[in-house]
């Protein structure tokens, strides 16, 4: 399953972080970081990953975003799990963090 991603870490600069959005089962959200977004779904999918992934099953991705470091894919994801749901989607598409 392909995703909506924003590249923006430079080439050459080793395989960069990624925050995820993935829609789950009863319209809820899950965010996360991981190098392979495709390779964490599938992970998710098959039951191996966040306990929230296990009881609220993965339907899809719903957007990702690069970071040049892991430390600025986790305060992201700190940042995104404190927005409201109506802002999750559009913190994608935001130039910050």
């Amino acid at each position: 399953m392909s995703c909506p991603c924003s590249e923006s870490v430079p080439v050459g600069a080793g395989k960069p972080y990624a925050l995820y959005l993935l829609e789950c089962a009863g319209g809820r959200y899950y965010a996360g970081i991981a190098r392979d977004v495709e390779d964490r779904f599938r992970a998710h999918t098959n039951g191996k990953g966040a306990k929230f992934t296990r009881a609220w099953a993965p339907i899809r991705i719903l957007a990702s975003k690069l970071y040049d470091s892991q430390g600025d894919a986790l305060r992201a994801e700190i940042l995104i799990k404190r927005l409201p749901r109506s802002k999750k989607i559009r913190f994608f598409s935001t130039a910050e963090l």
